[in-house]
């Protein structure tokens, strides 16, 4: 029974970070890295951001204004692994190794992929039409992150579970070509991440240009605060907190009792301009001791510069020997090395486990199926109009035992003689993620 969980978070540093950002992501996962028993890795995607941004000193000042971020809002640096991805160069080389043991048609299935090809078909282009070879290689890429440290645990939302399960084929057919070497990773589903809306009520995203910036100056906020779009009610009319994003925001950062007392205070009729400047008094009474530790490390990058230096050479005692033996594996090692057998299969109890492969169709629709090591697929699902259905569809057949007759109507019918070859895999996993 493993005493320590390693969850691993990659934030990718391609804008200013705003309070949806906060409440969702950041404050969450401070949270948690303080749990006894936990082992966590926080890295800037920074490679990753080369794919979307090509202005480079947007994606240097976004690291910058990340990294500050995470620190001011209490990661401890100290405690947490915390890197940034350019300075772990057994990254890149590892991309390359599991590149060789990757399918193109498993990329080729990718969402990411998928949806731009779509776009550009819908447009009358042809479908590879401004997409780079980044953007195809962008699984890779992350199985490469997720895999250097062998995280057992990635918290995603449920539209990156595909993310988790390529890392997982990719670990699967390094490990049944060169003997054991990785983990397989499970997707911590992140279904409570806190969505909250922008200025215009939408959800806040960048993409929208209806965001709160975490650290705006106090007079900033305080000016984009009483932007947010509410209603024509006047002073005295009851107003409704459902589908109030200035009551949504509010909620985030409130506790239940003052939560309470705004519902209150919407239904007594209170004025608009009252409301939002309760909003930011509560935002601002959190986020003050915060902005100012943010103030100090963009003021001294210096401090934030050693942060990073300090979380890359922990995650370097780690790489580094990982790589070595990883390279010995596949054969590149020096010449007068002694000549190693062949790599020993797995065996049942280590990494040679069954495993779930989720693809999206010609039809738009997403599927998944149950594969044996050996690559006989033992399970094959109906389709789903989205990503998080077949993803819930996964995490209940992973950890319920009368899931397989539950979904019956979502799988296409499993022949008899199969069924004990089913339910043999099934229990495998589940026995998988008990240890």
């Amino acid at each position: 029974m493993q005493e320590t969980t390693r969850f691993l978070t990659g934030i990718t540093p391609s804008g200013t970070p705003h309070l949806g950002n906060f409440v969702g992501s950041i404050r969450p996962s401070v949270a948690a890295s303080r749990n006894a028993g936990v082992e966590s890795y926080y890295f800037l995607a920074d490679y990753h951001a080369l794919i979307k941004c090509q202005d480079p000193e947007r994606v240097n000042r976004s690291t910058l204004e990340i990294a500050a971020s995470w620190l001011a809002a209490g990661l401890d640096s100290e405690h947490v692994t915390f890197y940034r991805q350019s300075d772990i160069p057994e990254i890149p080389e590892l991309h390359w190794l599991l590149t060789c043991v990757t399918g193109k048609g498993l990329l080729n299935r990718a969402h990411a992929y998928k949806a731009a090809q779509d776009k550009n078909q819908e447009a009358g282009r042809d479908g590879d039409e401004g997409v780079s070879a980044g953007l195809f290689m962008y699984p890779v890429l992350m199985a490469a992150d997720i895999l250097m440290f062998n995280a057992h645990q990635v918290p995603v939302g449920r539209d990156q579970v595909q993310h988790i399960e390529m890392a997982r084929d990719m670990a699967a057919s390094f490990n049944h070509l060169y003997g054991a070497h990785f983990t397989l990773p499970e997707a911590a589903i992140e279904d409570n991440v806190a969505l909250l809306a922008g200025l215009d009520g939408r959800k806040m995203s960048k993409s929208y240009d209806n965001t709160i910036p975490l650290f705006a100056p106090r007079g900033q906020l305080q000016k984009l605060i009483a932007s947010i779009v509410t209603d024509s009610r006047a002073p005295g009319e009851p107003k409704e907190a459902s589908g109030s994003a200035l009551f949504q925001i509010y909620q985030a950062f409130a506790t239940p009792g003052e939560t309470e007392a705004m519902r209150r205070a919407y239904a007594d009729g209170i004025a608009w301009g009252d409301a939002k400047q309760m909003l930011f008094a509560r935002i601002d009474q959190e986020l003050a001791p915060m902005r100012e530790r943010y103030d100090d490390l963009l003021a001294h990058p210096d401090k934030v510069e050693a942060a990073l230096q300090r979380g890359a050479e922990r995650a370097r005692q780690q790489s580094r020997p990982f790589l070595q033996r990883l390279r010995d594996a596949v054969g590149l090692r020096a010449l007068t090395a002694p000549v190693r057998a062949p790599a020993a299969q797995p065996t049942a109890g280590t990494q040679a486990l069954p495993s779930f492969k989720q693809y999206r169709e010609k039809d738009g629709r997403f599927y998944f199926k149950l594969v044996a090591p050996d690559g006989r697929v033992l399970l094959q699902s109906t389709g789903f109009d989205a990503p998080r259905d077949a993803g819930a569809a996964i995490a209940r057949l992973q950890g319920e035992p009368d899931a397989l007759a539950a979904l019956a109507a979502h799988l296409q019918p499993v022949a008899p003689e199969q069924r004990e070859a089913v339910a043999a895999a099934l229990a495998a996993l589940a026995q998988a993620r008990e240890n």
